[in-house]
């Protein structure tokens, strides 16, 4: 059996040591963390912190120098026993941010050629009515959008119902409205099929509307973890509602500061007090959040 936390949920334990090499050197990715099976877990930091390296580790492209790695009671690394299992007993799905869709093979056909032997294609089916596929199922790859073509890079890795869904910064070449429609995607089938998700991203408003929790890298290891509002906030905020967005206009009005804060397409406009308003410039990213009744508003570091 796997590691249970105190919750009773199952854990994925990972150990995992690699040397990197670079144009600047060599560095030492050393990752020991627990993470909750079931939960959604963002990993963020600077380009160069490891990050992609990690799914790899995990997915199995890679192999550690040393350490240990089990999943839902299964090892699938262990080096002291010589233990690798390859990609494709490990269960996962992989999402990375280049589609790498077969090109000579319809939508459809795409996703059936992802079909374990013996799985029924009423998956096939499920996915295409969740992620909104059913109007392009017969067309070619070459011929969708950059997001269509990234809605079914997401339904194929998810046609074998992976243990684990791995998302290596899928959105970041799209525009922000389809960003936006495809978090909706990746929250809905992360709920829907129970998954266990670990997703690379550079977007704070993305890891708190989608993330549980979240680790932050540096220099091949974790300098930080836990829940996202809070570590993107100098205090932890406690609210029904949370949005971020960026800060584009700030009046003063007698012992009030009127901060204009830009939510995706929309304008929101938020009382903040001198003391909050000192903290704030325009251009600032910042958390808007509702607590008992009152807005009110973090800069996000």
């Amino acid at each position: 059996m796997g590691d249970i936390s105190k919750n009773g949920m199952e854990m994925i334990d990972i150990q995992l040591k690699k040397i990197l090499k670079s144009s600047s050197g060599e560095m030492l990715l050393n990752v020991q963390t627990s993470l909750e099976e079931g939960k959604f877990t963002t990993v963020y930091g600077k380009s160069g912190a490891g990050k992609s390296t990690l799914l790899m580790l995990l997915a199995g492209l890679l192999k550690p120098d040393e350490g240990f790695l089990s999943v839902a009671g299964q090892t699938w690394t262990d080096t002291s026993k010589r233990i690798h299992l390859p990609p494709q007993k490990r269960n996962i799905g992989y999402v990375f941010q280049e589609y790498a869709l077969f090109p000579n093979m319809t939508v459809r056909e795409n996703l059936l050629f992802a079909l374990a032997k013996k799985q029924p294609k009423s998956i096939i089916d499920k996915l295409v009515e969740i992620i909104d596929l059913g109007q392009l199922q017969d067309r070619m790859p070459l011929t969708l959008s950059g997001g269509q073509k990234q809605r079914v890079a997401l339904a194929r890795a998810l046609v074998s119902k992976p243990k684990l869904l791995l998302l290596d910064e899928p959105l970041s070449a799209l525009d922000h409205e389809m960003r936006v429609k495809l978090q909706s995607y990746i929250l809905e089938v992360h709920q829907e099929f129970k998954l266990t998700t670990i997703l690379i991203s550079h977007d704070v408003s993305e890891i708190i509307r989608l993330s549980d929790f979240m680790i932050e890298m540096d220099h091949g290891e974790i300098i930080r973890k836990g829940d996202p509002a809070s570590m993107f906030t100098n205090d932890r905020v406690n609210a029904k509602f949370q949005f971020t967005g960026e800060v584009i206009k700030m009046v003063k009005q007698d012992f009030i500061v009127i901060v204009t804060v830009l939510i995706g397409k929309d304008l929101v406009k938020v009382i903040s007090n001198d003391k909050e308003a000192e903290t704030l410039q325009i251009g600032d990213r910042v958390l808007i959040a509702s607590k008992a009744f009152n807005p009110i508003i973090h800069k996000i570091s």
